[in-house]
C-alpha cells in the first residue's frame, strides 16, 4: 500500500489517512480511535472502497454511526 497524496483531499477526509493498495483499491484509516461507545455501536476505524466515491461514502457512514452512538 502507498500513501497517495493525490487522492487525499484534506478537507473531505480530515482525520483519516488514505492509502491505495497494490491493486488500486482505496483504504482509509482513522487517525484517532473512535470513542468506546462508537466502537461498541459498530463504527470501524478502517474502511475500503473501489473508488473515491465509495471510500467517501464508507467514511461518512462510520462518522455518522459514531456521532449517533456518542449523542445517545
Amino acid at each position: 500500500m502507498s500513501n497517495d497524496k493525490a487522492t487525499e483531499p484534506a478537507t473531505a477526509f480530515a482525520g483519516w489517512r488514505i492509502m491505495r493498495s497494490d491493486v488500486g483499491r482505496l483504504w482509509a484509516s482513522r487517525e484517532q480511535p473512535f470513542p468506546p461507545a462508537a466502537e461498541q455501536a459498530g463504527a470501524y476505524r478502517t474502511v475500503d472502497g473501489d473508488d473515491l466515491r465509495e471510500l467517501c461514502r464508507a467514511i461518512a457512514e462510520q462518522e455518522s454511526l459514531a456521532e449517533l452512538a456518542v449523542t445517545q
